[in-house]
């Protein structure tokens, strides 16, 4: 499984997430949808560490469905964010981009573990 890939990224789209909050909260006082963000964004990796320690095959699928989730929510935030111009677009960009490309490598994983189920559940 390409897990670790998935795990390093989404360990990194959560620092660089706290990093965005951060410089929300500080430089702009923007604290409410910073907090959802921030909750969002970490919760992408963690639920992913979930999964590699998964029981079985569907609670793998599952978890990754929940790290998607949480990862399209944060698209959400920070689509928010720059459309309400508290974020230029320039700082936008870089972590939309990397939430984007973590959100792929999940539905791809999720696909990929779907096919790989059993047919007779």
């Amino acid at each position: 499984m390409s897990g670790s890939i998935v795990k390093n990224k989404s360990y990194q789209l959560a620092i660089n997430g706290v990093k965005f909050c951060q410089l929300l909260q500080q430089d702009k006082k923007e604290f409410i949808l910073s907090k959802q963000l921030l909750r969002s964004i970490t919760s992408i990796g963690a639920n992913v560490r979930e999964a590699v320690n998964a029981q079985s095959k569907p609670d793998f699928i599952h978890k990754l469905s929940i790290s998607q989730k949480e990862c399209d929510e944060s698209l959400y935030w920070l689509e928010l964010l720059r459309d309400t111009q508290i974020v230029s677009e320039e700082e936008f960009l870089p972590i939309h981009n990397q939430a984007i490309e973590v959100r792929k490598i999940i539905r791809s994983i999720i696909i990929t573990s779907k096919k790989n189920l059993p047919h007779n559940s």
